[in-house]
């Protein structure tokens, strides 16, 4: 089986990690696998089988994320026989870029938060949505 390429913890980029982070399919694979639930300040990190996420999109579209999350050292693919596990690479991206995790999930919280009280017409003023 051919190896995956994972970038070392200093070869791990801020640009990369925010491009990888920009699009919200691949926010939303980090927000899963962070455990985030809107409204909640806890996070439960966890790893995740890539045939376990729930989504509309094509395989092959979700392990194309899948790949740009684990090129830009955001996750980690641990391949088990003929599954693949998906984690944050927690730790590297605190001693890369301390806090950066933790500020982009918050605001994703906030968000989702924002956007289901103006659904039910209750305003919140918060940060802006991340979408």
């Amino acid at each position: 089986m051919r190896q995956l390429y994972h970038p070392t913890r200093d070869d791990i980029m801020l640009t990369g990690v925010l491009y990888a982070l920009s699009d919200p399919i691949r926010l939303q694979i980090v927000v899963d696998l962070a455990g985030v639930l809107a409204g909640s300040a806890e996070q439960h990190f966890t790893e995740k089988s890539c045939g376990t996420f729930e989504t509309i999109i094509a395989k092959s579209t979700f392990s194309h994320h899948c790949r740009v999350l684990r090129e830009a050292g955001v996750v980690r693919n641990r391949p088990v026989g003929t599954y693949n596990f998906l984690s944050i690479r927690r730790d590297d991206l605190d001693a890369r870029f301390p806090g950066l995790l933790n500020a982009i999930l918050t605001a994703y919280q906030l968000g989702q938060t924002t956007h289901n009280a103006s659904e039910k017409g209750t305003e919140i003023h918060a940060q802006p949505t991340i979408e």
